[in-house]
């Protein structure tokens, strides 16, 4: 008898290659010259003029996610141009048992009537979430369109992209996910942490451009010659500009993008803060009429806690394009407690998180990490935090001192905590709360972000106020 053969399903896409982008790029933005005047096509708009759907463009502009060849060619027709061989690669991904060897090591896997996992087990599993979210990992929920406007921005010469949220929103894990998508296209990238900066650098300009100097030129694997090319007598900016400019940029043919993370350090020190800050804005003006400066694609990271120690009417972060990260959705919050294999029905034990931390990203991932150990149930987790703040005590705390260096905020939290139904407030009050993470917004009215802190401030604050 002869076996009939079952063949395999096989998965077939194509993935849009950086030459394919940059052509697209530029044909959106000739579009966008001739038919807006300049002004960017939103993801809906762009979406509304190509007919397909917000979802596939974000598959589309991640270069690493195949999309149907037919939607390939409708995206090229649609800004007048015809898809070539260079402008895509094909990509095919063999049936499940493939699609598993391609997934890392700790990816998600559903695992049926499982036996419940070790400690042990769990924590090898899923790492503690303490810091950024790993490129690896299956537990980067996307928001869009966060991601989207960030990938097709940074495909655009000269641009500065300003990432800025509270603290434990998902900043670094965003800019990871930037990063490796620049790297795709062959772009040279540097990450430089402001807070490996030493503090004598922060008094002094010039030893802080030197500084940064020499770390863009360590990541770009050219030797500096910092003393060969810094001539200070021309003033420190102008000597910085000269040599990314006229050394570093030409011993380099493809965009380059620089992060800076945690630039908020530099609040602390207003003087080197007002002038770096217009430098930066100064090499953004460069990129609009000077070619050389077009390789340079910035991206400037910051948590807004810091912020509020600025004069609102003088915010040194007047250019660029804004991307303010926002609280888990719902259905965002099911999907990751799927990914944690967490048996929980579709819209239920997420709703009742949700009424104990909102979408807040940190506060979602250490709560689900915490359930899936065992450790606790949802509904141990939810009165053990109402009660002494639970798992989440040191997170509370953090909010708490950083309260405190502001006693005329203290005031109005203490007000706002015990208003059932909100309050109405200063809309500077309410702009610094806002930046230190602690109320949201109902219409009008100003409410704590979440029932934790109701719950945690009106205990806090009934001992000073």
């Amino acid at each position: 008898m002869q076996v009939k053969q079952t063949k395999s399903k096989r998965r077939r896409g194509v993935i849009l290659t950086p030459t394919g982008l940059q052509r697209l790029q530029e044909a959106i933005v000739s579009w966008e010259m001739a038919r807006k005047k300049g002004d960017r096509l939103t993801l809906q708009e762009l979406s509304t003029q190509i007919s397909i759907s917000t979802k596939t463009l974000s598959r589309l502009w991640s270069l690493s996610k195949a999309v149907d060849q037919k939607t390939l060619k409708l995206c090229f027709s649609a800004f007048n141009l015809k898809l070539n061989e260079a402008d895509y690669a094909v990509s095919s991904v063999e049936d499940e048992s493939e699609i598993l060897e391609f997934l890392p090591r700790n990816s998600y896997t559903k695992l049926e009537n499982s036996p419940r996992l070790s400690t042990y087990e769990i924590e090898s599993r899923w790492s503690y979430p303490d810091g950024p979210v790993a490129l690896d990992s299956p537990l980067y929920i996307e928001r869009p369109p966060i991601e989207q406007l960030a990938y097709r921005e940074i495909t655009r010469p000269g641009c500065v992209i300003r990432i800025r949220s509270p603290r434990q929103m998902g900043k670094t894990s965003l800019v990871l996910r930037i990063l490796a998508f620049a790297q795709r296209q062959g772009y040279h990238t540097v990450n430089i942490n402001c807070y490996q900066i030493d503090d004598s650098c922060l008094t002094n300009l010039n030893k802080l451009l030197r500084c940064l100097c020499w770390q863009i030129a360590q990541q770009l694997d050219i030797e500096p010659n910092l003393d060969e090319m810094w001539d200070e007598e021309v003033g420190y900016k102008l000597v910085c500009s000269f040599y990314l400019q006229k050394y570093l940029f030409k011993q380099i043919d493809n965009p380059i993008l620089l992060v800076l993370s945690d630039i908020d350090r530099f609040f602390e020190c207003p003087h080197i803060a007002q002038e770096f800050f217009a430098l930066l804005r100064s090499w953004c003006e460069e990129a609009r009429q000077n070619y050389g400066w077009q390789k340079l694609r910035l991206v400037v990271v910051y948590s807004t806690e810091q912020y509020i120690s600025l004069d609102i009417n003088r915010s040194p972060f007047n250019i660029g394009i804004p991307l303010h990260l926002s609280e888990f959705t719902q259905s965002q919050v099911d999907e990751l407690a799927s990914r944690y294999e967490l048996n929980w029905r579709v819209g239920q034990e997420s709703a009742e998180l949700m009424s104990l931390v909102g979408g807040h990203p940190a506060l979602i991932q250490l709560a689900l990490f915490h359930l899936v150990s065992g450790k606790m149930t949802l509904k141990e987790l939810i009165q053990e935090a109402i009660v002494n703040g639970g798992i989440y005590r040191h997170h509370l705390w953090r909010h708490w001192l950083k309260l405190q260096a502001y006693p005329h905020l203290i005031k109005i939290y203490a007000e706002l905590v015990e208003a059932k139904l909100g309050l109405v407030i200063d809309p500077v009050d309410a702009y610094k709360l806002e930046n230190l993470g602690l109320i949201c917004f109902d219409g009008d009215r100003i409410l704590p972000r979440c029932k934790l802190y109701r719950a945690y401030f009106q205990k806090q604050l009934s001992i000073i106020v």
